[in-house]
Protein backbone atom coordinates (compact mmCIF):
# COMPACT_ATOMS: atom_id res chain seq x y z
CA UNK A 1 0.00 0.00 0.00
CA UNK A 2 1.28 3.52 -0.80
CA UNK A 3 1.90 5.85 1.90
CA UNK A 4 3.45 9.17 3.00
CA UNK A 5 6.97 7.71 2.92
CA UNK A 6 6.51 6.72 -1.41
CA UNK A 7 3.82 9.60 -2.47
CA UNK A 8 5.51 12.83 -3.89
CA UNK A 9 3.68 15.98 -4.32
CA UNK A 10 6.10 18.30 -6.14
CA UNK A 11 9.39 17.07 -4.78
CA UNK A 12 8.42 16.91 -1.35
CA UNK A 13 6.34 13.88 0.77
CA UNK A 14 3.00 13.64 0.99
CA UNK A 15 2.76 14.36 4.38
CA UNK A 16 4.08 18.09 3.89
CA UNK A 17 2.98 18.54 0.07
CA UNK A 18 -0.32 18.26 0.52
CA UNK A 19 -0.62 21.66 2.11
CA UNK A 20 -0.10 23.16 -1.14
CA UNK A 21 -3.36 21.58 -2.73
CA UNK A 22 -5.06 23.41 0.30
CA UNK A 23 -3.73 26.56 -0.31
CA UNK A 24 -4.21 26.78 -4.00
CA UNK A 25 -7.87 25.86 -3.36
CA UNK A 26 -7.75 28.81 -0.73
CA UNK A 27 -6.86 30.96 -3.80
CA UNK A 28 -9.20 29.54 -6.32
CA UNK A 29 -11.69 30.33 -3.85
CA UNK A 30 -10.98 34.08 -3.46
CA UNK A 31 -12.12 34.52 -7.07
CA UNK A 32 -14.51 32.31 -7.04
CA UNK A 33 -16.24 33.73 -3.63
CA UNK A 34 -16.26 37.42 -4.87
CA UNK A 35 -20.03 36.66 -5.24
CA UNK A 36 -20.49 37.21 -1.83
CA UNK A 37 -19.14 40.85 -2.88
CA UNK A 38 -22.54 41.51 -4.84
CA UNK A 39 -23.90 43.98 -2.23
CA UNK A 40 -21.33 46.31 -3.02
CA UNK A 41 -22.73 46.38 -6.79
CA UNK A 42 -26.13 46.06 -6.07
CA UNK A 43 -27.27 49.66 -5.44
CA UNK A 44 -24.97 51.20 -8.32
CA UNK A 45 -26.28 48.58 -10.63
CA UNK A 46 -30.13 49.50 -9.30
CA UNK A 47 -29.23 53.23 -10.20
CA UNK A 48 -27.56 52.01 -13.69
CA UNK A 49 -30.38 50.20 -14.63
CA UNK A 50 -33.55 51.85 -12.84
CA UNK A 51 -34.09 48.38 -11.10
CA UNK A 52 -36.35 47.40 -8.05
CA UNK A 53 -34.81 46.25 -5.10
CA UNK A 54 -36.36 42.35 -5.95
CA UNK A 55 -34.86 43.40 -9.97
CA UNK A 56 -31.43 44.12 -8.43
CA UNK A 57 -30.91 41.40 -7.19
CA UNK A 58 -31.76 38.81 -9.72
CA UNK A 59 -27.77 38.81 -11.15
CA UNK A 60 -26.62 37.37 -7.43
CA UNK A 61 -30.14 35.06 -7.57
CA UNK A 62 -29.48 33.25 -10.35
CA UNK A 63 -25.52 33.39 -9.92
CA UNK A 64 -26.08 31.31 -7.12
CA UNK A 65 -28.97 29.26 -9.09
CA UNK A 66 -26.42 28.26 -11.64
CA UNK A 67 -23.61 28.11 -9.72
CA UNK A 68 -25.62 25.24 -7.25
CA UNK A 69 -27.02 23.21 -11.10
CA UNK A 70 -23.72 23.45 -12.35
CA UNK A 71 -21.83 21.87 -9.21
CA UNK A 72 -23.88 18.25 -9.81
CA UNK A 73 -22.71 18.29 -12.91
CA UNK A 74 -19.14 19.04 -12.00
CA UNK A 75 -19.57 16.42 -9.78
CA UNK A 76 -20.49 14.39 -12.63
CA UNK A 77 -17.64 15.50 -14.45
CA UNK A 78 -14.34 14.73 -11.62
CA UNK A 79 -14.32 11.44 -12.41
CA UNK A 80 -13.62 10.94 -15.94
CA UNK A 81 -12.11 14.79 -16.51
CA UNK A 82 -10.30 14.88 -13.21
CA UNK A 83 -9.68 18.11 -11.08
CA UNK A 84 -8.01 20.18 -12.86
CA UNK A 85 -9.16 19.99 -16.59
CA UNK A 86 -12.86 20.27 -14.61
CA UNK A 87 -11.46 23.36 -12.73
CA UNK A 88 -9.77 24.73 -15.90
CA UNK A 89 -13.58 24.60 -17.90
CA UNK A 90 -14.86 26.70 -15.01
CA UNK A 91 -12.50 29.20 -14.63
CA UNK A 92 -12.72 30.28 -17.99
CA UNK A 93 -16.28 30.24 -17.90
CA UNK A 94 -15.98 32.67 -14.19
CA UNK A 95 -13.55 35.06 -15.88
CA UNK A 96 -16.00 35.18 -19.36
CA UNK A 97 -18.79 36.00 -17.38
CA UNK A 98 -17.68 38.51 -15.67
CA UNK A 99 -15.77 40.11 -18.43
CA UNK A 100 -19.18 40.50 -20.35
CA UNK A 101 -20.61 41.36 -17.85
CA UNK A 102 -18.49 44.39 -18.16
CA UNK A 103 -19.54 44.21 -22.02
CA UNK A 104 -22.37 43.47 -23.00
CA UNK A 105 -24.59 45.75 -20.76
CA UNK A 106 -22.51 48.57 -22.96
CA UNK A 107 -24.81 47.41 -25.98
CA UNK A 108 -28.07 45.79 -24.05
CA UNK A 109 -28.53 47.94 -21.07
CA UNK A 110 -30.88 45.74 -19.33
CA UNK A 111 -30.78 44.05 -15.75
CA UNK A 112 -31.54 41.13 -17.74
CA UNK A 113 -28.05 41.49 -19.88
CA UNK A 114 -26.51 41.28 -16.34
CA UNK A 115 -28.77 38.38 -15.32
CA UNK A 116 -27.38 36.30 -18.72
CA UNK A 117 -23.34 37.37 -18.80
CA UNK A 118 -22.88 37.66 -14.34
CA UNK A 119 -25.89 35.21 -13.23
CA UNK A 120 -25.91 31.82 -16.08
CA UNK A 121 -22.30 32.00 -17.50
CA UNK A 122 -20.14 33.85 -14.45
CA UNK A 123 -22.23 31.07 -12.29
CA UNK A 124 -21.89 28.12 -14.13
CA UNK A 125 -18.17 28.55 -14.14
CA UNK A 126 -18.16 28.43 -10.34
CA UNK A 127 -20.07 25.94 -10.39
CA UNK A 128 -17.63 23.68 -12.07
CA UNK A 129 -14.84 24.92 -10.53
CA UNK A 130 -15.72 25.17 -6.88
CA UNK A 131 -16.14 21.66 -6.58
CA UNK A 132 -12.55 20.48 -7.47
CA UNK A 133 -10.21 21.59 -4.48
CA UNK A 134 -12.70 19.88 -2.33
CA UNK A 135 -12.45 16.77 -3.64
CA UNK A 136 -9.17 17.34 -3.47
CA UNK A 137 -8.70 18.11 -0.13
CA UNK A 138 -10.60 15.61 0.96
CA UNK A 139 -8.75 12.69 -0.69
CA UNK A 140 -5.24 14.03 0.80
CA UNK A 141 -6.69 14.58 4.02
CA UNK A 142 -8.86 11.48 5.33
CA UNK A 143 -7.77 12.18 8.43
CA UNK A 144 -8.83 16.01 8.79
CA UNK A 145 -11.16 16.26 6.47
CA UNK A 146 -13.76 19.21 8.20
CA UNK A 147 -10.22 20.93 8.66
CA UNK A 148 -9.17 20.71 5.23
CA UNK A 149 -12.32 21.07 3.28
CA UNK A 150 -12.94 23.97 5.98
CA UNK A 151 -9.44 25.80 4.99
CA UNK A 152 -9.93 25.28 0.93
CA UNK A 153 -13.55 26.79 1.15
CA UNK A 154 -12.17 29.88 3.23
CA UNK A 155 -11.02 31.51 0.54
CA UNK A 156 -15.10 31.58 -1.00
CA UNK A 157 -16.43 33.02 2.37
CA UNK A 158 -13.24 35.52 3.11
CA UNK A 159 -13.27 36.81 -0.62
CA UNK A 160 -15.27 39.79 0.10
CA UNK A 161 -12.55 41.05 2.41
CA UNK A 162 -10.37 41.21 -0.38
CA UNK A 163 -12.79 41.97 -3.39
CA UNK A 164 -15.33 44.07 -1.93
CA UNK A 165 -12.49 46.23 -1.07
CA UNK A 166 -11.09 46.43 -4.82
CA UNK A 167 -14.19 46.65 -6.35
CA UNK A 168 -15.38 49.68 -3.98
CA UNK A 169 -13.27 52.32 -5.27
CA UNK A 170 -13.04 50.82 -9.00
CA UNK A 171 -16.61 51.44 -9.27
CA UNK A 172 -16.36 54.87 -7.68
CA UNK A 173 -13.84 56.00 -10.38
CA UNK A 174 -14.79 54.01 -13.45
CA UNK A 175 -18.46 52.64 -12.89
CA UNK A 176 -19.81 48.43 -12.09
CA UNK A 177 -19.39 47.55 -15.91
CA UNK A 178 -15.14 48.33 -15.90
CA UNK A 179 -15.13 46.90 -12.21
CA UNK A 180 -16.86 43.92 -13.54
CA UNK A 181 -14.75 43.04 -16.50
CA UNK A 182 -10.94 44.20 -14.69
CA UNK A 183 -11.92 41.71 -12.42
CA UNK A 184 -12.79 38.98 -14.85
CA UNK A 185 -9.61 39.50 -16.24
CA UNK A 186 -7.72 38.49 -13.36
CA UNK A 187 -10.58 35.60 -12.25
CA UNK A 188 -9.39 34.24 -15.91
CA UNK A 189 -5.80 34.28 -15.02
CA UNK A 190 -5.78 32.89 -11.25
CA UNK A 191 -8.33 30.01 -11.32
CA UNK A 192 -7.12 28.96 -15.02
CA UNK A 193 -3.11 28.70 -13.69
CA UNK A 194 -4.10 27.44 -10.24
CA UNK A 195 -6.17 24.44 -11.60
CA UNK A 196 -3.28 22.91 -13.10
CA UNK A 197 -2.04 22.37 -9.89
CA UNK A 198 -4.76 20.09 -8.70
CA UNK A 199 -4.98 16.33 -8.91
CA UNK A 200 -5.86 13.05 -6.32
CA UNK A 201 -3.57 10.62 -4.92
CA UNK A 202 -3.41 7.46 -5.84
CA UNK A 203 -6.18 4.90 -4.99
CA UNK A 204 -4.50 3.18 -1.91
CA UNK A 205 -2.68 6.53 -0.65
CA UNK A 206 -3.22 7.18 3.11
CA UNK A 207 -1.53 9.25 5.91
CA UNK A 208 1.29 7.68 7.45
CA UNK A 209 -0.62 5.58 10.89
CA UNK A 210 -4.19 6.79 9.56
CA UNK A 211 -7.01 4.52 10.48
CA UNK A 212 -10.63 5.45 9.17
CA UNK A 213 -12.19 4.29 12.39
CA UNK A 214 -9.85 6.15 14.50
CA UNK A 215 -10.85 9.20 12.38
CA UNK A 216 -14.52 9.09 12.53
CA UNK A 217 -15.35 7.24 15.43
CA UNK A 218 -16.37 4.31 13.21
CA UNK A 219 -15.50 3.11 9.77
CA UNK A 220 -18.70 4.95 7.65
CA UNK A 221 -20.23 3.65 4.84
CA UNK A 222 -19.42 4.24 1.43
CA UNK A 223 -23.09 5.14 -0.27
CA UNK A 224 -24.10 5.60 -4.07
CA UNK A 225 -26.17 8.38 -4.81
CA UNK A 226 -28.81 6.10 -5.93
CA UNK A 227 -29.08 4.96 -2.17
CA UNK A 228 -28.46 8.27 -0.61
CA UNK A 229 -31.10 10.23 -1.60
CA UNK A 230 -33.58 7.22 -0.52
CA UNK A 231 -32.18 7.75 3.16
CA UNK A 232 -33.64 10.27 5.67
CA UNK A 233 -29.95 11.00 6.51
CA UNK A 234 -30.01 12.75 2.90
CA UNK A 235 -33.40 14.59 3.43
CA UNK A 236 -32.74 16.22 6.84
CA UNK A 237 -28.95 17.08 5.44
CA UNK A 238 -30.60 18.51 2.50
CA UNK A 239 -33.62 20.79 4.43
CA UNK A 240 -31.36 21.85 7.28
CA UNK A 241 -28.26 22.78 4.63
CA UNK A 242 -31.36 24.89 2.69
CA UNK A 243 -32.07 26.74 5.72
CA UNK A 244 -28.64 27.42 6.95
CA UNK A 245 -27.47 28.72 3.14
CA UNK A 246 -30.80 30.85 3.34
CA UNK A 247 -30.44 32.66 6.17
CA UNK A 248 -26.56 33.58 5.11
CA UNK A 249 -27.69 34.20 1.42
CA UNK A 250 -30.28 36.42 2.42
CA UNK A 251 -27.73 38.46 4.62
CA UNK A 252 -24.98 38.16 2.30
CA UNK A 253 -27.66 40.16 -0.20
CA UNK A 254 -28.76 42.81 1.80
CA UNK A 255 -25.23 43.53 3.96
CA UNK A 256 -24.66 46.60 1.96
CA UNK A 257 -28.31 48.06 1.64
CA UNK A 258 -29.24 47.45 5.55
CA UNK A 259 -26.10 49.11 6.63
CA UNK A 260 -26.71 52.17 3.95
CA UNK A 261 -30.70 52.68 4.62
CA UNK A 262 -31.20 51.47 7.79
CA UNK A 263 -27.84 51.82 10.16
CA UNK A 264 -27.54 54.72 8.12
CA UNK A 265 -24.02 54.34 7.34
CA UNK A 266 -22.21 55.71 4.39
CA UNK A 267 -21.29 53.89 1.62
CA UNK A 268 -17.79 53.62 2.11
CA UNK A 269 -18.19 52.06 5.71
CA UNK A 270 -20.87 50.02 4.10
CA UNK A 271 -18.61 48.16 2.01
CA UNK A 272 -15.69 48.14 4.94
CA UNK A 273 -18.49 46.18 6.54
CA UNK A 274 -18.96 43.80 4.20
CA UNK A 275 -15.39 43.04 4.14
CA UNK A 276 -15.64 42.72 8.05
CA UNK A 277 -18.14 40.03 7.53
CA UNK A 278 -16.11 38.34 5.03
CA UNK A 279 -13.85 37.73 7.56
CA UNK A 280 -16.16 35.82 9.59
CA UNK A 281 -17.38 33.58 6.51
CA UNK A 282 -14.12 32.66 6.19
CA UNK A 283 -13.48 31.75 9.93
CA UNK A 284 -16.97 29.62 9.75
CA UNK A 285 -15.57 27.38 7.66
CA UNK A 286 -12.47 25.93 9.40
CA UNK A 287 -14.81 26.40 12.58
CA UNK A 288 -17.38 24.31 11.85
CA UNK A 289 -15.22 21.75 9.95
CA UNK A 290 -13.68 21.28 12.97
CA UNK A 291 -17.00 21.19 15.17
CA UNK A 292 -18.58 18.46 13.15
CA UNK A 293 -15.50 16.18 13.29
CA UNK A 294 -16.06 17.09 17.23
CA UNK A 295 -19.27 17.20 17.86
CA UNK A 296 -20.62 15.69 14.95
CA UNK A 297 -22.78 16.79 11.80
CA UNK A 298 -25.94 17.17 14.34
CA UNK A 299 -24.59 19.03 17.36
CA UNK A 300 -22.52 21.32 14.75
CA UNK A 301 -26.16 22.12 12.83
CA UNK A 302 -27.88 22.59 16.00
CA UNK A 303 -25.49 24.64 16.97
CA UNK A 304 -25.66 26.93 13.93
CA UNK A 305 -29.34 27.20 13.61
CA UNK A 306 -29.63 28.49 17.26
CA UNK A 307 -26.69 31.07 16.23
CA UNK A 308 -29.37 31.73 13.02
CA UNK A 309 -32.44 32.01 15.53
CA UNK A 310 -30.40 35.00 17.70
CA UNK A 311 -29.12 36.88 15.32
CA UNK A 312 -32.46 36.65 13.36
CA UNK A 313 -34.44 37.91 15.81
CA UNK A 314 -32.49 40.80 17.71
CA UNK A 315 -31.89 42.28 14.14
CA UNK A 316 -35.67 43.21 14.50
CA UNK A 317 -34.41 45.73 16.82
CA UNK A 318 -32.15 47.65 14.32
CA UNK A 319 -32.48 51.38 13.74
CA UNK A 320 -30.22 53.99 12.29
CA UNK A 321 -27.03 53.96 14.35
CA UNK A 322 -27.28 50.36 15.72
CA UNK A 323 -24.27 49.86 14.52
CA UNK A 324 -22.65 47.21 17.32
CA UNK A 325 -26.32 45.78 16.40
CA UNK A 326 -26.10 45.26 13.25
CA UNK A 327 -22.16 44.31 13.02
CA UNK A 328 -22.75 41.49 15.66
CA UNK A 329 -25.91 40.20 13.96
CA UNK A 330 -24.64 40.18 10.51
CA UNK A 331 -21.02 38.60 11.50
CA UNK A 332 -23.19 35.84 13.20
CA UNK A 333 -25.00 35.52 10.05
CA UNK A 334 -22.36 35.37 7.30
CA UNK A 335 -20.19 33.07 9.95
CA UNK A 336 -23.14 30.63 9.81
CA UNK A 337 -23.48 30.40 6.23
CA UNK A 338 -19.76 29.57 6.12
CA UNK A 339 -20.12 27.09 8.36
CA UNK A 340 -22.52 25.41 6.42
CA UNK A 341 -20.53 25.63 3.75
CA UNK A 342 -18.17 23.30 5.69
CA UNK A 343 -21.13 21.04 7.54
CA UNK A 344 -22.21 20.11 4.60
CA UNK A 345 -19.23 18.62 2.55
CA UNK A 346 -18.12 16.76 6.14
CA UNK A 347 -21.57 15.03 6.72
CA UNK A 348 -21.94 14.20 3.26
CA UNK A 349 -18.61 12.14 3.72
CA UNK A 350 -19.05 11.51 6.81
CA UNK A 351 -22.50 9.98 5.99
CA UNK A 352 -22.40 8.80 2.60
CA UNK A 353 -18.46 7.83 2.29
CA UNK A 354 -15.78 9.79 0.53
CA UNK A 355 -15.37 8.02 -2.83
CA UNK A 356 -18.67 8.89 -4.14
CA UNK A 357 -17.79 12.93 -2.67
CA UNK A 358 -18.36 14.44 -5.74
CA UNK A 359 -21.24 13.01 -6.84
CA UNK A 360 -23.15 12.77 -3.54
CA UNK A 361 -22.37 16.47 -2.22
CA UNK A 362 -23.93 17.55 -5.53
CA UNK A 363 -27.55 16.54 -4.72
CA UNK A 364 -26.69 18.26 -1.31
CA UNK A 365 -25.90 21.42 -3.23
CA UNK A 366 -29.06 22.08 -4.85
CA UNK A 367 -30.28 23.47 -1.51
CA UNK A 368 -27.78 26.12 -1.92
CA UNK A 369 -29.37 26.98 -5.07
CA UNK A 370 -32.83 26.71 -3.62
CA UNK A 371 -31.35 29.24 -1.04
CA UNK A 372 -30.56 31.60 -3.02
CA UNK A 373 -33.72 31.89 -5.03
CA UNK A 374 -35.61 32.22 -1.84
CA UNK A 375 -33.62 34.31 0.10
CA UNK A 376 -33.75 36.84 -2.72
CA UNK A 377 -37.66 36.35 -2.89
CA UNK A 378 -38.44 36.70 0.67
CA UNK A 379 -35.57 39.93 1.58
CA UNK A 380 -36.73 42.05 -2.07
CA UNK A 381 -40.73 41.14 -1.48
CA UNK A 382 -39.82 42.19 1.91
CA UNK A 383 -38.68 45.41 1.39
CA UNK A 384 -40.84 46.41 -1.37
CA UNK A 385 -44.31 45.48 -0.29
CA UNK A 386 -43.64 46.23 3.48
CA UNK A 387 -40.69 49.23 3.12
CA UNK A 388 -38.32 46.94 5.46
CA UNK A 389 -36.85 43.53 6.31
CA UNK A 390 -38.46 42.48 9.44
CA UNK A 391 -40.47 40.45 7.62
CA UNK A 392 -37.72 38.66 6.28
CA UNK A 393 -35.75 37.97 9.36
CA UNK A 394 -39.07 36.87 11.27
CA UNK A 395 -38.92 34.41 8.39
CA UNK A 396 -35.50 32.99 8.93
CA UNK A 397 -36.13 32.90 12.60
CA UNK A 398 -38.97 30.46 12.15
CA UNK A 399 -37.11 28.33 9.51
CA UNK A 400 -33.92 27.62 12.00
CA UNK A 401 -36.42 26.74 14.29
CA UNK A 402 -37.85 23.88 11.65
CA UNK A 403 -33.71 23.41 10.93
CA UNK A 404 -33.29 22.60 14.91
CA UNK A 405 -35.73 20.11 14.60
CA UNK A 406 -34.38 18.69 11.92
CA UNK A 407 -30.92 18.22 12.89
CA UNK A 408 -31.48 16.43 15.90
CA UNK A 409 -34.14 14.20 14.52
CA UNK A 410 -32.83 13.62 11.09
CA UNK A 411 -28.65 13.59 10.72
CA UNK A 412 -27.46 10.32 12.06
CA UNK A 413 -25.76 7.77 10.30
CA UNK A 414 -26.98 5.81 7.94
CA UNK A 415 -27.55 1.73 8.94
CA UNK A 416 -25.35 -0.42 6.63
CA UNK A 417 -27.19 -2.67 3.81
Amino acid sequence: MSDSRTEHIFGMTAEKGRWIFIAAGFLINICLGSVYAYSVFRNPVQTLFGSSTFESGLPFMVFLASFAILMFFGGRLMGPLGPKKVGMIGGILVGSGWILSGILPVAVPSIWTLVFTYGIIGGSGVGLAYGGPIAVATRWFPDRKGLAVGLTIAGFGASPFVTANLARPLIESNGPLNTFMVMGIVFLVVVIALSTLMRFPSADWKPAGFSAARASGVAGPEIESARMVKTSTFWGLFLVYTIGCLAGLMAIGISSPVGTEIIQLDKTMAAAMVGVFALFNGAGRPLFGWLTDRLTPRLAATVSMGVILVASLVMLKAASGAVALYTVCFSALWLCLGGWLAIGPTSTTTFFGAKNYARNYSYVFFGYGIAAILANIISGQSKDLFGSYDVAFMIVAGLAVVGAVLSLTLLKPVKKA
